[in-house]
C-alpha cells in the first residue's frame, strides 16, 4: 500500500431516471436522491485509492458527513471529486465535493478503512452465522 495525502479522482454521472428520490425511496421529488448522489461520492473515494493498494486490499465505508445543497434534474451532468485529505493508520479521510456546472450540490467528508479484503469477508460471515435464524438475513 502506497497511499499518500492528495490522492484525487472525479466520476461523472448523468442523471436519469434510476438516480431520481423515487427510485430510491427517498422522497417523491423527480430530482437526484441523496442516496445516489452519496454514492457517486463514495465512488469517487474507491476510485482514487483503488490503484495504489496492495494485494488483497480493498477499503469500506465506515463515517460519512455530506451537506446536499442542491437539486439536479433528470438530463444534468453532475461531477464527484474525492481528495485524500489525511491517513491515520488504516483509516483515509476524504474531502468530497459535488458539481452541477459552477453549482455546488454536495460539500462533505467520507472516511474509508483500508482492510484484508477475504478476511474482512470471513468476519462478515462470521458475524451472521452467529445470528439467532430469525435474524439472520435472508438470501
Amino acid at each position: 500500500m502506497t497511499l499518500t495525502p492528495g490522492l484525487a479522482a472525479t466520476v461523472v454521472l448523468v442523471v436519469g431516471a434510476a438516480d431520481l428520490a423515487p427510485a430510491h425511496r427517498s422522497g417523491d421529488v423527480p430530482v437526484l436522491a441523496t442516496p445516489r448522489l452519496l454514492a457517486l461520492c463514495e465512488e469517487a473515494t474507491v476510485a482514487a485509492v483503488a490503484a495504489r493498494l496492495g494485494p488483497g486490499e480493498t477499503t469500506v465505508g465506515t463515517r460519512v458527513e455530506l451537506a446536499h445543497l442542491a437539486p439536479s434534474p433528470t438530463g444534468t451532468e453532475v461531477t464527484a471529486t474525492a481528495l485524500l485529505e489525511e491517513i491515520v493508520g488504516r483509516r483515509l479521510v476524504f474531502a468530497v465535493t459535488a458539481r452541477r456546472g459552477e453549482v455546488p450540490l454536495a460539500d462533505g467528508r467520507i472516511e474509508r478503512l483500508v482492510v484484508d479484503r477475504a478476511g474482512f469477508l470471513r468476519r462478515a460471515e462470521a458475524r451472521d452465522e452467529a445470528l439467532p435464524t430469525a435474524a439472520r438475513p435472508a438470501g
